[in-house]
């Protein structure tokens, strides 16, 4: 099994007990994202520690405020990690009003879809409250680009998403009894397209979402496997079966081996 996306630097406990209880549940690999230059930094080091982790580095939209070619610098530097398998995420997110300026978020984009293309790794996106405008600096900026829809969130966009080749990586979210034009979703994805991550902490399984006693309980990127056994049983087939494609998936996208 595969963590195609999740953030170590923001899960407790430590990175350590955390890498132990994702192999202990029978997660091989995972991707941890950094989503401005210190979480970059951690999720690098995190990939030298453990040789079940993998990088991505990249600026959300949400720290793109001002960002510059310092910035990008920055980024192209990080990037050329051997650790570093993947740009991101990345992408447009306008549900706050607090969100950095549409100019920058842009920016900040137009610099990491070249940046993937320059480096030849794939792209990992991030898009809230920005389906239209995302998918449309996807077609005018990334052909050619391996990308990657994080959290997929737009199932009213995903034949388009399909016809362009992008992976469609299920979150904890697929599993809400409220998901179900995403659980329709993740009946209709290709096996080929096919990815499964936590984006732990956040969006906890439905299975391990709450404790007795207390509430709402943190992801972490053991509980990947929850999430696949639901995709699974969505597209009626075995859970073992759905592992080897998503495995197979993330070696091919990630070329992690």
């Amino acid at each position: 099994m595969i963590d195609s996306h999740t953030h170590l630097d923001l899960c407790e406990p430590s990175d350590a007990e955390l890498v132990a209880a994702a192999t202990a549940a029978g997660v091989g690999k995972m991707l941890t994202v950094g989503t401005d230059g210190a979480s970059c930094r951690a999720a690098l080091s995190a990939a030298e520690a453990f040789p079940q982790v993998y990088a991505a580095v990249g600026r959300h939209p949400g720290s793109s405020r001002g960002f510059d070619d310092a910035d990008l610098a920055e980024l192209r530097a990080l990037a050329a990690h051997e650790r570093c398998v993947a740009i991101g995420e990345t992408g447009l997110d306008f549900y706050r009003d607090t969100a950095p300026p549409a100019p920058d978020q842009e920016r900040a984009f137009a610099a990491q879809i070249e940046l993937a293309r320059e480096t030849g790794k794939p792209l990992v996106i991030h898009s809230r409250a920005a389906e239209e405008r995302t998918l449309s600096q996807l077609a005018a900026e990334a052909q050619g680009v391996q990308v990657i829809m994080h959290c997929f969130s737009m199932p009213e966009r995903l034949e388009e998403c399909l016809e362009r080749g992008y992976a469609i990586s299920f979150a904890g979210n697929v599993t809400y009894k409220s998901a179900v034009a995403l659980a329709e979703s993740a009946r209709a994805v290709p096996d080929e397209q096919l990815l499964v991550e936590t984006d732990a902490p956040y969006l906890t399984p439905q299975a391990v979402r709450t404790l007795k006693g207390t509430g709402k309980h943190r992801n972490q990127p053991a509980y990947v496997v929850h999430t696949a056994a639901h995709v699974a049983e969505l597209r009626g087939v075995a859970l073992a079966a759905l592992d080897g494609v998503v495995e197979r998936n993330a070696a091919r996208v990630f070329g992690w081996g």
